[in-house]
């Protein structure tokens, strides 16, 4: 004899449906738009590259070139170090924007107003915003002329311009934003009365900022920071345009190879950045649950 479904088993049957249902375009959307692509790109890394064509015949030979080369195993570490130094840099200029914003300005139009202040230098071009770096670290440039008059140097700084530096102060400058806003977000939420708390028991601020704020902020520095790094792992525009092409990142190697038409190389070196980007993204979400703390 059959059993009566309940109510209960109803209702949760229909919620299932439902959350299926609200679920469905997304899942459709990451389906055909990332997991499918992924999965041609790992497949097209196996073809067999010739000179001046590619066919579908499969074989490890451009994993055994970039894996055994020299270059690309450079461009590697190129590429982890500008995202580390990067990393940092925006931790270390975002992080007192931040508190200050969060913490020290309670009035909510003038946090709106300094928050679009940050975002300003988005509503120009990417590419503006890059070059806009060369008239200021050129050697006839506005920090070299500055300096040279206060008399602090005798000949311009070369370094300034076309090297690994300038590719930093170009990033620093174009993704510090990304780890003020989420920052921002979370001190913000910190309740005002913890503080005050801490301060009637004769907690300094330094107690306060290392026992309160910092821990309670750092989910946001790990979303700023996942944020940071999957744009500056995958830059190749901003090293090409401030190092003179001296810098090669991963990122470079991609276009380089795509624009010579060897499709096979550039989806190893796409696929390898996938796991790098896949693996920062694993760490950054093992040092904080994000599903816990937001």
């Amino acid at each position: 004899m059959p059993t009566e479904t309940s109510p209960a088993q109803l209702r949760e049957r229909k919620d299932r449906r439902r959350a299926w249902l609200l679920l469905s375009p997304g899942l459709l959307w990451m389906a055909l738009f990332m997991v499918l692509p992924m999965c041609m790109v790992v497949y097209v890394s196996f073809w067999t590259q010739t000179t001046f064509s590619v066919n579908s015949t499969l074989t490890t030979a451009s994993w055994e070139r970039f894996l055994g080369s020299a270059t690309y195993l450079h461009a590697i570490g190129t590429t982890l170090r500008v995202w580390a130094i990067v990393l940092a840099a925006t931790l270390i200029v975002g992080y007192p924007v931040a508190l200050y914003i969060g913490l020290f300005v309670r009035n909510k139009t003038l946090q709106t107003a300094l928050l679009v202040a940050c975002v300003i230098p988005f509503w120009t071009s990417f590419l503006i915003r890059v070059i806009a770096w060369r008239p200021m670290l050129g050697t006839e440039g506005a920090i070299n002329t500055i300096l040279m008059k206060l008399g602090l140097i005798h000949e311009p700084l070369t370094f300034l311009l076309f090297s690994e530096f300038s590719v930093l102060v170009g990033m620093t400058q174009i993704y510090c934003v990304f780890m003020v806003g989420p920052v921002t977000f979370m001190i913000g939420r910190i309740d005002p009365s913890v503080i005050e708390a801490a301060r009637d028991l004769g907690a300094s601020f330094g107690t306060i900022f290392r026992r309160i704020i910092l821990p309670l902020s750092l989910p946001g520095v790990m979303v700023g920071a996942i944020f940071v790094s999957v744009m500056v792992l995958g830059e190749f525009a901003t090293a090409a345009s401030l190092s003179g092409r001296k810098v090669n990142l991963l990122g470079n190697i991609i276009v380089s190879q795509v624009g010579s038409l060897k499709w096979a190389f550039a989806a190893v070196a796409g696929v390898v950045l996938t796991l790098i980007i896949t693996a920062v993204i694993a760490l950054a979400l093992r040092i904080v649950d994000l599903r816990k703390e937001m």
